[in-house]
């Protein structure tokens, strides 16, 4: 028997998917017998960025580029050097668009994606009425009346996803589809955050986010979303309990009451389902505080996240943060050794919380039987090599964290050598360069507007190639609200000095493992303690400027945010209505006090918005009338941010 669910619907949809998958749409292909894989991923001619490209490095010595990667590099490798050529840049984008790293068997089996009112029926019949035609918001229809997190959706509802389909694609961008004997699995990709489809000409971005990817939305209607419940708002899973709920023996052999599933589900969609268009929450805090999706232009930008953790390890810290998108944020089960420090909740109620309602029979726990969550786990795990279901290696500091490892694991499939897709990937984003912005440009403003910067002070913090000193600010300096910077302050209990696995060993890895040391003396140890939240209220690292025609709305609560005519502020009446905000206007609120002051409020007269920290508040850094600045000045300003690297080249030319 189906377990008992907040959601309703008629009938299952698995009994009305096949005479819907028809000919010609990817979906149909898991009606043949041999098992497939397919994601898309874009030839070189679909993607309006692909020619503009950055010379890579040769290696990467832990955040040293040596050499370029034309040239020759005689002899063996320093330990912890990544060596770079052309068929590693391949391999890292082609790993962008289509690895998942397992992550189908998660999100289909457990979290049931696709096991909800939002299944491949939908999918496919989006995709085929499209026509071949592009979209940045993929339309999927409900068949059936189904109630969410509290909030009721009738047959017929247009559900926005803000996944992306490029011109002829068969699945939107960052989607992939596993068959494999009776079962069709869904997974995603980098790309499905962290590329983007032009509106205007169906092609591929790469490197811009999704900004009305609807992230928590599709979360939301998976059957099982409550095994997300580390990134929704919960203070206790006790608060959930009820007398018919059931208990499980903890750790300690003690009976622990087990939240009730209906209960539990309906509180995580409800936080699922108030995530702004564009937004995700990749910190498993409890608390809701979704970050604005960051851009993959990440060239010179480190240290990285946005409150700059990442610092350490290959690409100055990228990896780590490639890392993250699929060790920490796809697949809960890996949190399950340390849930005791991180949540104050028992490993066993912890497996038992996410595998109660699992969406697969095979991974569904019934505390009935009187076996313990973690004995039935470990006889389904089909990854009994590591901790959870995706594909991955343990560093020797699991289970705590290091700042070369959140978690204390490290994506690498088997048969490459680890880390070698997520290096791959890192080195692969450091050459991507942001198209120009549409439209003819005035080269004449963004100068005027370059002496603008320079005059307001702007350098002192951006500068260098990406315009960023590379520095941790303070949340309490910088003014902007402060509950992301604080999201790692769980970790601390866990932390511990780096080490990393041999990078020239192959996956799996057959025991022995080669260590290496992380170097980190370059490392300001308050600026460490500052991006992890240790210290105050944590702070956030000062953001690179390029590609910020791409990237509205601004700040990394993604608050500041306008239409072009400034008439509706903020997130409240830009995402949340289903209009992008417009990059010049957004810039202008950024740097004039009274427009942001407008924004702030609209922001907050939005109780979902408080609910999930997103305010647009901080960077109190003016180029308005009151500062001194002529409405052209400020306006030759904006230009100059949204054509940094036109000035730049331009620059270049004239010397």
């Amino acid at each position: 028997m189906e377990p008992s669910s907040a959601r309703s619907w008629t009938k299952p949809l698995h009994s009305r998917l096949a005479p819907f998958l028809l000919a010609g749409a990817v979906v149909a292909l898991a009606l043949v017998c041999a098992p497939f894989r397919y994601a898309y991923a874009p030839a070189a001619s679909k993607v309006l960025n692909e020619g503009d490209r950055r010379l890579a490095p040769a290696y990467d010595d832990w955040g040293k580029s040596v050499g370029a990667v034309s040239e020759t590099i005689e002899g063996a490798l320093p330990p912890g050097a990544v060596r770079v050529n052309d068929d590693m840049l391949r391999l890292g984008r082609r790993a962008f668009y289509e690895e998942t790293f397992g992550n189908e068997i998660f999100l289909t089996d457990v979290l049931g994606i696709i096991a909800g009112p939002l299944g491949l029926r939908q999918y496919a019949a989006a995709i085929l009425a499209l026509g071949g035609k592009p979209t940045t918001n993929l339309k999927l229809e409900l068949d059936e009346p189904a109630t969410i997190g509290g909030q009721v959706f009738e047959r017929g509802t247009i559900i926005d996803t803000g996944l992306d389909v490029p011109t002829g694609a068969l699945l939107p961008l960052g989607m992939a589809v596993r068959h494999r004997g009776a079962a069709i699995e869904v997974g995603i990709t980098c790309a499905a955050c962290h590329s983007t489809v032009d509106a205007r000409s169906g092609k591929v971005i790469h490197g811009a986010p999704n900004s009305d990817l609807n992230a928590g939305v599709l979360l939301a209607f998976a059957s099982n979303s409550a095994a997300f419940f580390p990134h929704a708002a919960l203070d206790s899973l006790e608060r959930f309990s009820s007398p018919t709920s059931g208990t499980i023996r903890a750790s300690d052999g003690t009976r622990a009451p087990l939240p009730d599933p209906e209960k539990l589900e309906q509180a995580v969609d409800a936080t699922l389902l108030a995530w702004p268009p564009g937004y995700f929450d990749s910190m498993i805090d409890l608390v809701a505080a979704p970050t604005q999706i960051p851009d993959a232009f990440s060239f010179e930008s480190y240290p990285y996240s946005w409150s700059g953790a990442f610092a350490a390890g290959p690409f100055r810290g990228l990896s780590v943060q490639t890392n993250n998108v699929h060790a920490l944020n796809a697949d809960t089960l890996t949190h399950a050794d340390a849930s005791r420090t991180l949540f104050g909740i028992d490993k066993e109620l912890y497996l038992a919380t996410v595998l109660r309602h699992a969406a697969a029979t095979r991974f569904r726990y019934d505390p009935a039987r009187g076996e313990t969550p973690s004995a039935f786990f470990h006889g389904r795990d089909p990854t009994p090599e590591a901790p959870g279901i995706n594909e991955l290696v343990q560093v020797p500091t699991y289970p705590g964290v290091s700042l070369i490892a959140p978690n204390g694991l490290w994506n690498s499939s088997p048969g490459y050598r680890v880390w070698e897709q997520v290096n791959a990937m890192s080195a692969w984003q450091n050459t991507l360069v942001p198209p120009n912005p549409p439209g003819s440009r005035d080269s004449e403003l963004a100068r005027l507007g370059r002496a603008v910067f320079e005059r307001a002070g702007c350098p002192s913090c951006h500068a260098g190639p990406a315009y960023t000193n590379h520095r941790i600010i303070p949340a309490e300096l910088i003014g902007t609200e402060p509950t992301r910077a604080r999201a790692f302050r769980a970790t601390e209990p866990l932390l511990k000095a780096p080490l990393a696995l041999a990078f020239d060993q192959r996956v799996p890895l057959r025991g022995a493992e080669r260590l290496i040391a992380v170097p980190t003396d370059e490392l300001d140890p308050e600026q460490v303690r500052l991006g992890l939240g240790y210290e105050g209220q944590g702070g956030y690292k000062v953001k690179g400027l390029i590609g910020l025609y791409w990237s509205a709305p601004y700040l990394h609560d993604g608050g500041v945010a306008a239409s072009a005519d400034a008439t509706e502020l903020g997130v409240s009446g830009t995402l949340l209505k289903g209009t992008l905000p417009d990059p010049a206007a957004s810039l202008r609120a950024l740097v004039d006090r009274s427009l942001r002051a407008r924004v702030v409020v609209a922001n907050e007269a939005s109780p979902r918005l408080r609910a999930m920290h997103v305010c647009g508040c901080g960077h109190e850094f003016w180029v308005d009338a009151p500062g001194g600045y002529s409405s052209r000045e400020q306006a030759a300003l904006v230009e100059f941010l949204l054509t940094l690297e036109l000035v730049r080249d331009a620059r270049r030319a004239e010397h």
